[in-house]
């Protein structure tokens, strides 16, 4: 199995286009690299206020929000809180603890599998089979 290192999330409530009013929701976050996390530090803006390091340092691993790719500082600064709490919570469980499993098995047809807890996509499945829980 290849290294993960793209993570598809889904915002709670949705960057607003301020241009189309369309809402995205959907989107891919990559693991930090010790530059993402240290070049936003020479930022003024994360200088003047440090609680501005998290803007900085999301707009640079995020790859995309919807259709927006490579989403700007401007657009991180215009998420619902809620979705800027929720993404700095994502970006901690995947930089800093990894893509935790649990293996589960079904409790109807007790096929095994693996949970990805950070998406909720079922990893592997026990015997090569790749169905559903509950479908055995």
């Amino acid at each position: 199995m290849a290294f993960k290192t793209e993570f598809p999330f889904t915002l709670p409530r949705g960057l607003v286009d301020p241009d189309s009013g369309e809402v995205h929701k959907e989107g891919v976050m990559r693991l930090a690299t010790a530059r993402d996390e240290i070049v936003p530090l020479q930022d003024y803006r994360v200088q003047s206020n440090r609680a501005y390091l998290v803007i900085v340092l999301l707009s640079r691993v995020i790859k995309r929000i919807g259709t927006i790719d490579q989403p700007s500082v401007s657009h991180i600064e215009n998420l619902f809180s809620t979705d800027l709490a929720f993404l700095q919570e994502f970006y901690r469980k995947i930089n800093e603890e990894g893509a935790p499993t649990h293996e589960l098995s079904c409790p109807k047809c007790e096929h095994k599998f693996a949970v990805d807890m950070v998406t909720g996509n079922i990893l592997g499945a026990e015997g090569g089979g790749a169905g559903r829980p509950g479908q055995g």
